[in-house]
């Protein structure tokens, strides 16, 4: 069992009976959906879950799992998803496989949000290895990143998987993937991406993390948030 698989098994294990579960998206996320049908499975575990992604969700049904559609989902008991980045105040850094307002939803909304990475993926700041993807409405784009460049960020359109066009994500907004300096603050720049107008959502996730599972060395550590 290697790192990833030993943390979504320890994830999977503190699923109760009767939870109402967010699926998150990513090779981290699969681990976690197929420990979870293994608990319902071998051991009968009733649970009922809601998907960040369509990938997720098909993923999930083929395994077994019930999935409900997100309009009939008004609160969630536990989120489990991966990060691309997390910060020593467990700030995160999502959005790479563009499924941000999805995630975000499902993270504001649940209870406990607990969030698995391997070890590489702890940084001393969010932005330090990923640009901070800016999710925006297609028309307003080039709005949107000129007052981004005025508060020093960096970055363009992320383009599609063939570079022949540009990324759409699953609410169908263009990304623009931005990069700060070293010194900005992730909560202040938390608050000014939220207050411009014509982005969607975007990648920094304050706050919001309550538990996350780090493999490391075969071994799982946990560390919590201090507002949790």
């Amino acid at each position: 069992m290697n790192d990833k698989e030993r943390i979504a098994q320890h994830a999977a294990n503190q699923v109760a009976d009767g939870m109402l579960v967010g699926l998150g998206t990513g090779s981290t996320a699969n681990c976690f959906i197929e420990e979870l049908a293994n608990r319902s499975r071998e051991q009968g575990l009733k649970v009922t879950t809601v998907s960040s992604s369509i990938v997720s969700a098909i993923k999930a049904q083929q395994l077994g799992l019930p999935v409900l559609g997100f309009d009939q989902v008004s609160h969630i008991d536990l989120y489990v998803d991966g990060a691309d980045e997390v910060s020593p105040e467990l700030t995160l850094l999502k959005g790479q496989g563009a499924d941000l307002v999805r995630e975000k939803l499902l993270a504001t909304a649940s209870k406990q949000f607990l969030v698995l990475v391997e070890s590489n993926k702890l940084v001393e700041r969010i932005g330090q290895h990923f640009a901070i993807p800016v999710e925006v409405m297609p028309f307003a784009w080039q709005l949107v990143k000129k007052q981004l460049e005025a508060i020093g960020g960096q970055g363009d359109l992320r383009q599609n998987a063939n570079k022949n066009g540009y990324a759409i994500s699953s609410h169908g907004s263009l990304i623009l993937d931005m990069r700060f300096a070293e010194h900005i603050d992730a909560e202040a720049l938390n608050e000014t991406l939220n207050s411009i107008p014509g982005i969607v959502e975007h990648g920094i996730f304050y706050a919001l993390a309550t538990t996350v599972l780090i493999g490391v060395n075969g071994q799982v550590q946990e560390r919590q948030a201090a507002n949790h």
